[in-house]
């Protein structure tokens, strides 16, 4: 038995992409490797397969017939939906900064090895379970500022009781910040932390992520920002953390 399969054994993945040659050799390969994988050509088949499994990640294309993956990475991260690993063949900066803004977990031009895009889909799945403290005896609980951070559960609630919802990449920041609260700490610490070395390193990932995280924080509070700006050095989470 494949060992990954051991490790994460129900582990559902959708890969969204029009290329059906293309769909069913990544479908293939990561079925080889342990993980529940569901195929779906655009946006309605899409939804007819999130109706029908408990997709926990999509393998999404950009490009595709109808609605695009931008719009539905958009729409799927405002929801709280399954995490999201963007492939396109616009593989520049820019593309992968607008991927980031919209939700998307990580970003992988094409065109990709199976074995790269297998790589990407284990640190994004390792990263939530991180921050999700990796087992029920190891939950914690935050407390700053009036909001609540359940690990657990991937859950940040507002001082008024109401769920924020957050992507993978914004919840792992979090977690950093909230074990080094009021130190600053730089992009590449962030990004060793948040994101464990595995994915390609750009500097402005880290401040697309940061942004929309505070751009969330900052609406349920009123007052100075909490996440504050060092220019050349880095951030800093200003606010008095308590753990539970």
């Amino acid at each position: 038995m494949n060992s990954q399969a051991s490790v994460l054994p129900a582990r559902n993945i959708l890969v969204v992409d029009d290329d059906s040659e293309l769909r069913e050799q990544i479908v293939g390969y990561l079925n080889e490797h342990g993980y529940l994988v569901h195929a779906a050509g655009d946006a309605a088949s899409m939804e007819l397969a999130l109706a029908s499994a408990p997709i926990d990640l999509i393998v999404l294309d950009v490009m595709l017939p109808g609605e695009d993956g931008l719009s539905i990475c958009r729409r799927l991260s405002e929801a709280g939906g399954p995490a999201i690993v963007m492939v396109s063949a616009m593989g520049d900066e820019v593309d992968r900064v607008l991927g980031l803004e919209l939700g998307a977990d990580d970003y992988l031009p094409k065109p990709c090895s199976p074995r790269e895009l297998l790589a990407r889909v284990r640190a994004v799945f390792r990263r939530l379970d991180e921050v999700r403290g990796g087992a029920p005896r190891r939950s914690r609980t935050y407390h700053f500022q009036g909001f609540v951070v359940d690990t657990l559960r991937r859950q940040l609630r507002a001082p008024n009781g109401a769920t924020i919802l957050l992507t993978g990449g914004e919840f792992s920041l979090l977690s950093v910040f909230l074990e080094n609260p009021q130190r600053i700490l730089s992009r590449d610490r962030l990004l060793e932390q948040a994101r464990g070395g595995q994915t390609e390193v750009f500097d402005r990932a880290v401040d697309v992520q940061i942004s929309r995280l505070r751009r969330k924080l900052n609406a349920s509070v009123e007052g100075g920002e909490i996440i504050k700006t060092y220019r050349g050095a880095g951030y800093l989470f200003d606010a008095k953390v308590a753990r539970a």
